[in-house]
């Protein structure tokens, strides 16, 4: 398909999507760019972005820019409190844990859940699983640079 061809198509289900994205805080604190570096491509319903993040692309064809605003519950869902735990310090194994570090806890499916410590007192160490992002409304801007049908490999 020549360049010519993917001019009239505009992004939907099962398409190759090619963009530039910002996401920002409510402050205009910049969380995550590809201004710098090269852009990102993903398929439309593939589980790369947060469903609340490819609805309002829906629609939008080569050149057309945007900003979105993504409330909590479209983009990483509330803070719940509920996602904060409390640990003995001998849990942790090898890594002594430090206020603000990022650490990797096994879920019970065998796979990895980050988490943040928030809080030491003597044994007890408090660990946020909720993702950082969580409870924030950001907001999305985009740059369409590609659309076409997704290919299956």
């Amino acid at each position: 398909m020549s360049n010519q061809d993917s001019q009239g198509l505009r992004i939907d289900e099962d398409m190759e999507v090619t963009l530039h994205f910002t996401l920002s805080l409510e402050d205009g604190t910049v969380v995550d760019s590809t201004r710098d570096k090269a852009p990102a491509t993903f398929q439309v319903g593939d589980g790369n972005l947060p469903p609340g993040f490819e609805h309002p692309l829906k629609g939008l064809a080569v050149g057309d820019t945007g900003s979105f605003e993504i409330t909590p519950e479209h983009a990483f869902g509330q803070h719940n409190p509920q996602n904060i735990q409390m640990l003995k310090r001998d849990d942790f194994e090898s890594d002594e844990p430090e206020v603000g570090m990022v650490m990797s806890f096994a879920d019970a499916a065998g796979g990895e859940l980050p988490g943040v410590i928030r809080k030491i007192e003597g044994e007890q160490v408090e660990v946020d699983f909720n993702h950082p992002l969580a409870g924030r409304t950001l907001t999305f801007e985009v740059e369409v640079l590609d659309v076409k049908p997704a290919t299956t490999h």
